[in-house]
């Protein structure tokens, strides 16, 4: 995103979607993978700054069902879930 490369920027997320079935099936019954960032860059605007404010949020565990998060606001609700994980 930051280096305004389009085709850079799918074909990373490409790679990225073909490897995450392979990273999901390696998991425990008892691990929980987090994946989100710190802020998002859209490679189609203008200029190298970050350009979105929300990013995406997947949390995946074989033990916890599908649901939509809607919009959660702060990082203090993936550190809620990290610590729920550790202490359970």
């Amino acid at each position: 995103g930051h280096r305004n490369n389009v085709d850079g920027y799918a074909s990373a997320l490409s790679f990225f979607d073909r490897k995450l079935s392979e990273i999901c099936a390696k998991l425990r019954p008892d691990d929980v993978l987090i994946i989100t960032a710190d802020h998002g860059c859209d490679p189609t605007v203008e200029g190298t700054d970050h350009t979105r404010e929300k990013v995406p949020v997947l949390i995946y565990s074989k033990r916890l069902c599908a649901k939509d998060l809607g919009e959660i606001f702060g990082f203090d609700y993936v550190a809620k879930i990290v610590k729920e994980h550790l202490t359970d």
